[in-house]
């Protein structure tokens, strides 16, 4: 059942981007170009009435700084994430990551917790699902989320709190591991809980997504409504000119501070021995990938541009739980084509399965955020936030109905 939802989420891909063919492609295209009207609709609707009050803010007391992006996935949310929460921890912070574990399971019994100060233990109705309070992981990648769980395992003292209901998450974050900087991952749309600072992250590659909004496209919003954004993260750069892309962004936001990066590949990790090593080691390797990512194209092109010959590439959908069979029948084509390494994302290796015969070693790629221009941008918005020592003054919601 799990493979066939999988197929169907991986053809959907397809006809989204156009890469899919034939009548039933077409039809299908059609068909989710009228609900993209809808959609649209609703989009607008929802916004309107949190500008206008008809849908209520909750002000927790503490900065929340939202990290999101207009499309659906592909920007290189995570490692930018990861960025601000080891900058703001580093700058004496204590900040905590709110995330709603998209694709985690449900916990079979809520965590056992009591409040350090009063030995009183949290109703099970306020508990959110705690990944991490600053030190190693505390649930197991499934009830987790392949992101959350990442961030936990490479943010030593940055909690981790997983909730569709981030109110609650941002709550219990506050009271119970006594943050005072709350980082809202993928939060753009969330708007229940009022936002002190948006990033918002644009792919250079494809910065506004397909163009369509859902679900004939990969927008969430209208593009327009970029002008939501407080700063502007162009992501994954390749050391072109953004100038063209910049000046299109500045119709749709004027006052908006821009810091352009690239994600930047760091090290080979072996999943199941540790071992680090150089980018160097992956010159002229004959190798095999494996991901389950928003856009892979992204992944294999880092890989041919570090020397790599890419034999072929299983790509599954985004955030995919690997299972025995898969990872099995995927090292026996390896093996069988001769190829001399595995490589996949770190997102996926914490959902990669130690095949059953491990004949080719597995490993994943290591990727950091490296600002490339806008350094004194980023510097002044650290100072801000690290800056702020107090409960902040709460802010009025500048969302502008697509």
């Amino acid at each position: 059942m799990s493979e066939a939802l999988d197929e169907l989420e991986q053809w959907g891909t397809e006809v989204i981007f156009g890469r899919a063919k034939g009548f039933r492609a077409s039809m299908m295209r059609i068909l989710l170009w009228g609900l993209s009207g809808i959609y649209r609709i609703g989009v607008a609707v929802r916004l309107r009435r949190f500008r206008n009050g008809g849908k209520e803010q909750q002000y927790l007391g503490t900065q929340v700084i939202s990290i999101g992006n207009l499309t659906v996935g592909g920007t290189g949310k995570t490692p930018v994430v990861e960025l601000f929460a080891r900058t703001l921890r580093e700058r004496g912070r204590r900040p905590a990551i709110l995330s709603r574990g998209y694709k985690s399971k449900k916990l079979s019994k809520v965590q056992p917790w009591e409040n350090r100060v009063t030995g009183e233990k949290i109703p099970a109705d306020e508990m959110p699902k705690v990944v991490s309070d600053g030190g190693e992981p505390l649930l197991d990648v499934a009830y987790a989320g392949d992101e959350p769980w990442m961030l936990a395992k490479n943010l030593p003292g940055v909690s981790v709190v997983v909730d569709k209901n981030r109110v609650k998450g941002g709550r219990f974050a506050v009271r119970e591991l006594e943050a005072d900087t709350l980082i809202l991952d993928d939060g753009l749309q969330y708007l229940h809980l009022a936002h002190s600072t948006d990033v918002v992250l644009v792919d250079q590659n494809a910065p506004f997504g397909t163009g369509q909004i859902l679900p004939r496209g990969t927008l969430r919003e209208p593009a327009r409504n970029l002008c939501r954004a407080d700063y502007i993260f162009i992501t994954k750069c390749d050391g072109s000119s953004n100038e063209q892309l910049i000046t299109k962004m500045r119709k749709y936001n004027k006052h908006a501070e821009i810091i352009e990066c690239t994600h930047g590949p760091q090290h080979l990790e072996n999943l199941f021995t540790g071992e680090q090593v150089p980018l160097t080691f992956l010159n002229d390797k004959y190798l095999a990938a494996i991901s389950g990512i928003a856009v892979p194209e992204s992944f294999e092109k880092i890989l041919r541009n570090l020397g790599a010959h890419v034999e072929f590439h299983r790509v599954f959908s985004d955030h995919h739980s690997f299972n025995q069979k898969e990872i099995d029948r995927f090292m026996q084509r390896c093996v069988e084509r001769d190829i001399e390494m595995i490589v996949t994302t770190e997102k996926d290796a914490v959902r990669f399965m130690q095949p059953s015969e491990l004949d080719v070693p597995v490993y994943f790629l290591r990727i950091e955020v490296d600002i490339l221009s806008g350094h004194e941008v980023w510097g002044r918005l650290v100072d801000r936030i690290c800056g702020d020592k107090s409960c902040i003054d709460p802010l009025l919601l500048r969302a502008t109905a697509g």
